[in-house]
């Protein structure tokens, strides 16, 4: 979800889902939730919380205005079947850092305004897996979400030394993260740590200390993932900072590594992972697939490649005969996956006979070539760098490229519009083994 997309309204309900004690009770789209046991609903949080006991009295207005009282007995935590227009029940909190990496400052203008919306909020941080860093909540803001137990929540730490957390993310409050995260320990949430990498500023000794401080805090810190900066060309204006480089990135790996074998044999887990960026980079073979423990940190890049191979590999052995398949394909993706995916579209080619299928590497030049990752990719850079392969049956790309709910890349160009104009059927796919085999097979 674009978040500019959450606005603060009333709590109208949107839909009602099918069987749910909402729908037995008659609650209909556009009703409006008025309190639940006489407190009024501030949010999804109190929301969630108010909704877990057995015996509720729910007041509903309805799109009449009549107004119902209705007494529910239910299950502990049983959900009422409600979604309601604004996910959020309130607006959305604004992020009040001036991070010196922040990837928003670095967008061109004249894209959709949702994409400027830089969101900090704890909410979203339960709901959706977003990343917080807690530096723009008041001490009653997390009090309450100690006294909701609202968890696992995911932070961006960046790094414990407050003087340096500082200056990172240009707000006077950030120094304070690790009390905030023991408070979080001494009362057993959950939390999922993230550090945003910046060569020469939270890496070397830095990011040994940060590691350190935050695995004193296991198991209610669960994991740490390390991510690079992302660097596009638009950052007039901004700090001057430099993506990793080939040697850096090998000489962190080593470094981790060894510190995953110390974890491993003290806290029982390695506690730490690097994202997959640093592998492709590096050239280096990504871990196995139970070296990522059950990838606690996907949605951050961490093992995705790893996993998708690992049930490419899986699925193919579903395969008893090889399938004979006389097309011709491309699967475009990123500079940074390209050597990744020549390989997994070699492992595909062992079971699928006379299906010509090439991989296109597609450089970022809306962004820079900085920027390497495949959901970064844009509508016309495809476009422009798809033109020449007009002899295909279809073009697949990994659905990551488009917005969430909609099939339109980041600079406002369509799916659609780009289908029309190569004259190519082009198929999204998700970064999963049996559905990518699925599109190739063409089962749709």
């Amino acid at each position: 979800m674009e978040l500019g997309n959450i606005k603060e309204t009333r709590n109208i309900i949107e839909d009602i889902l099918l069987n749910s004690i909402s729908d037995e009770l008659e609650i209909e789209p556009g009703d409006i939730l008025l309190s639940i046991n006489g407190n009024k609903v501030k949010d999804v949080i109190d929301y969630k919380y108010l909704i877990s006991d057995e015996y509720l009295e729910v007041e509903i207005q309805k799109k009449n205005g009549e107004i119902w009282v209705l007494e529910i007995e239910k299950d502990y935590n049983e959900d009422l079947g409600i979604i309601f227009t604004n996910p959020l029940i309130d607006k959305a909190k604004s992020c009040k850092n001036k991070c010196m990496f922040c990837f928003i400052d670095q967008l061109p203008s004249n894209m959709r305004d949702t994409l400027y919306f830089k969101d900090d909020d704890s909410r979203l941080s339960f709901l959706q897996g977003n990343f917080i860093t807690l530096t723009n909540m008041s001490n009653d803001e997390i009090d309450r979400i100690i006294k909701y137990r609202l968890s696992p929540i995911n932070v961006s730490v960046h790094t414990t030394n407050p003087d340096l957390r500082v200056k990172m993310l240009k707000n006077k409050n950030a120094g304070k993260v690790y009390e905030i995260l023991k408070r979080f320990h001494k009362a057993n949430l959950d939390v999922n740590c993230q550090i945003v990498l910046v060569p020469g500023v939270n890496d070397g000794m830095e990011l040994e200390r940060t590691i350190n401080d935050l695995s004193k805090l296991y198991p209610t810190i669960g994991s740490v993932a390390v991510v690079p900066v992302g660097i596009t060309k638009y950052r007039d204006n901004l700090e001057r900072l430099r993506p990793f480089d080939e040697k850096e990135a090998i000489e962190l790996i080593s470094f981790i590594e060894k510190i995953q074998m110390e974890f491993l044999n003290i806290l029982g887990s390695r506690f730490v992972f690097l994202s997959d960026e640093f592998y492709s980079l590096s050239k280096i073979k990504l871990p196995e697939y139970d070296d990522y423990e059950g990838f606690p940190q996907y949605e951050n890049g961490v093992g995705l490649m790893k996993s998708f191979e690992y049930e490419i590999q899986e699925e193919l052995k579903t395969i008893k005969e090889p399938l004979s398949i006389d097309k011709k394909y491309i699967v475009a993706t990123g500079t940074l996956a390209y050597d990744y995916m020549v390989r997994i579209i070699e492992m595909i080619k062992s079971r699928f006979e006379n299906m010509d299928i090439k991989v296109i590497s597609v450089e970022n030049n809306f962004f820079g070539k900085t920027i390497t990752v495949s959901g970064l990719i844009t509508g016309g850079d495809l476009l422009s760098q798809l033109k020449p392969y007009s002899d295909v049956d279809k073009i697949f790309i990994p659905r990551s490229m488009l917005k969430r709910d909609e099939e339109i890349f980041l600079d406002n160009i369509s799916l659609a519009d780009i289908k029309n104009q190569l004259g190519i059927d082009i198929v999204p796919c998700k970064v999963e083994g049996k559905e990518f085999l699925n599109c190739l097979r063409e089962v749709q």
